[in-house]
């Protein structure tokens, strides 16, 4: 993967410029296993972030339930 590509990849997943280039310039000094790391630090902000929108969403359907229980 070019390193454009690699750029383009990470903006896709939401990474920010400086995880970007974090990322880039470890990937560039072969320290893969601290670019995964990084990687796997983003997609655990992320997924933490689908779960609080899930309990909104929870929240929600709770109370178009009990309105509509009471109608």
């Amino acid at each position: 993967m070019s390193g454009e590509e690699l750029t383009q990849a990470l903006r896709d997943a939401g990474c920010g410029d400086a995880a970007t280039e974090e990322f880039m310039q470890l990937y560039a000094e072969g320290q893969t296993a601290k670019a995964q790391k990084l990687l796997s630090r983003h997609r655990k902000e992320l997924l933490d972030g689908i779960h609080a929108e899930e309990r909104k969403i929870r929240c929600l359907d709770y109370l178009v339930y009990e309105m509509n229980r009471s109608v």
